[in-house]
């Protein structure tokens, strides 16, 4: 006895030879629960839609891939978990650059405050400029570019760790330029 259902097994064959009625009945079959799981990731409707959209072409691109083991319902719950997981990551990620903008404007932005939005985001990008290359890269591809320790990793030819390590110092680094440069904290922090 199969784990999926007949209906599900002939949709996924039509959509497969390329019926895309076939696969609009598998996501409006399964669309109400994907909704309900990825409301758990998220309260902002726009992002909800984009989220549920995501899982389905997630689901399209691997129906091949579905081995029928289980049934279909599982198959794209397990995507739609790595895909609310992979957004969370990404605002954390997201968070943490702002909050490092945020940062290191507000002390830029403590010695000119009449500079613009552009101007501290120069004078950052110039402080940035003054660390080793590889510092320089490193923080550009982990804030700005949204890449996690292990993309930076393959990317580099370095280990994750080295990763890690490097942000960390290259970090360290930039405070201390900014400190040097008389951008420190005031008092009233």
């Amino acid at each position: 006895m199969s784990l999926v259902s007949e209906e599900d097994q002939r949709d996924i064959r039509d959509s497969l030879a390329g019926s895309e009625d076939a696969y609009a009945r598998l996501v409006e079959r399964y669309e109400p629960q994907v909704f309900a799981q990825m409301w758990r990731f998220t309260r902002d409707r726009m992002v909800l839609d984009e989220l549920v959209q995501d899982v389905f072409v997630e689901v399209y691109v691997n129906l091949r891939k579905f081995r029928g083991e289980a049934p279909l319902l599982f198959w794209i719950r397990r995507i739609a978990t790595r895909a609310g997981y992979r957004y969370w990551k990404l605002q954390r990620r997201a968070q943490k650059r702002r909050e490092l903008v945020n940062q290191n404007t507000g002390l830029l932005l403590r010695v000119r405050k009449d500079a613009s939005p552009s101007e501290a985001g120069e004078a950052l990008f110039q402080m940035l400029a003054l660390l080793p290359p590889k510092d320089r890269l490193v923080l550009t591809m982990y804030y700005f570019e949204d890449c996690n320790t292990q993309e930076i990793a393959e990317r580099m030819g370095w280990n994750p760790t080295l990763v890690r390590v490097r942000i960390h110092r290259a970090c360290k680094k930039l405070r201390t330029l900014l400190s040097d440069a008389g951008y420190g904290r005031s008092h009233h922090e």
